[in-house]
């Protein structure tokens, strides 16, 4: 059976970064993201044990979601630039180990992780999508699970842990997302309306279509007011929080992890100070390189 391993690349080396809060080669560069993000993927890779992986990156904001709400992600601080020249070296060390890796410009990584998800489960794989996101929780189906970061359990997500999150079953959470709103991406929710009332309102209606089309079954005044007033709102929301379909393609062979660089990879170990990792290379026969992290 095939098991797909998608990683959210930014959400990752963020993570990394602010989890080891200073770390630097003998020169005196940064490498705390680096070292954070090749322990983490070591970690997911022997939890899940992928047939194929690969991590993607965010090309930038999707031009249709900004023409919908200008403010769209406005919120977000730039990146540090401690973490920003550390991007091209953790690049380096996926090209050496053989680790696939995507970008393309104008492409969030959500888009794509997406769509490779829902390619991959038609062709009976199993995907396991591993990042905190709480958008990708709407691609949950009996292929495609989650691992969350933020739970230390460890255990891949499914549709219970989907229900336990956030009150609703995984084809309503772009609607649960579109009438709470996220402060994360800037997109303002319906007010007085959040993660209960919208599951509530979700439990009784089931979608967005057929709340508007019952508003008036909707007991609270102010609530049914305040719906009624955000409801072209709630329809851009819908836009913004369900994952768009981008170019992909479900492409074996580019998935599969090849043969690892031992030489890059032990220049790149030196440079950066991993005594640890440098050793553990070097105990290792050729034919082991492959499984390497």
């Amino acid at each position: 059976m095939s098991r797909l391993l998608i990683i959210d690349g930014h959400a990752y080396a963020y993570r990394a970064f602010h989890a080891i809060r200073d770390l630097r080669s003998p020169d005196g560069q940064p490498t705390n993201a680096i070292y954070g993000f090749l322990k983490m993927l070591e970690k997911m890779r022997q939890a899940v044990a992928p047939t194929h992986l690969i991590v993607v990156w965010d090309g930038g904001l999707s031009a249709e979601r900004m023409a919908a709400l200008p403010g769209y992600k406005a919120q977000r601080p730039e990146m540090p630039d401690e973490l920003r020249v550390q991007f091209d070296e953790i690049q380096s060390y996926l090209a050496a180990a053989g680790i696939p890796a995507y970008v393309s410009d104008g492409i969030e990584a959500d888009d794509y992780i997406g769509c490779l998800a829902r390619h991959a489960a038609k062709a009976d794989w199993d995907v396991v999508i591993a990042s905190s996101d709480k958008d990708f929780m709407q691609l949950v189906t009996g292929r495609i699970g989650l691992l969350n970061p933020n739970d230390k359990t460890g255990n891949i997500w499914g549709r219970e842990q989907v229900r336990a999150k956030s009150g609703v079953e995984p084809g309503q959470v772009a609607d649960w997302l579109a009438l709470m709103g996220d402060s994360v991406d800037n997109i303002p929710g319906v007010p007085g309306v959040g993660v209960k009332t919208a599951a509530s309102l979700l439990q009784e209606f089931g979608s967005v279509e057929n709340l508007y089309g019952r508003l008036s079954e909707v007991k609270s005044e102010k609530l049914r007011a305040s719906l009624l007033a955000a409801a072209e709102n709630v329809r851009r929301n819908q836009r913004l929080v369900q994952l768009h379909e981008v170019p992909c393609e479900l492409e074996p062979e580019k998935l599969a992890v090849r043969m690892t660089d031992r030489e890059e990879l032990r220049g790149l170990f030196r440079r950066w100070g991993f005594k640890g990792l440098l050793a553990d290379l070097d105990a290792q026969s050729p034919e082991q390189q492959v499984e390497l992290i």
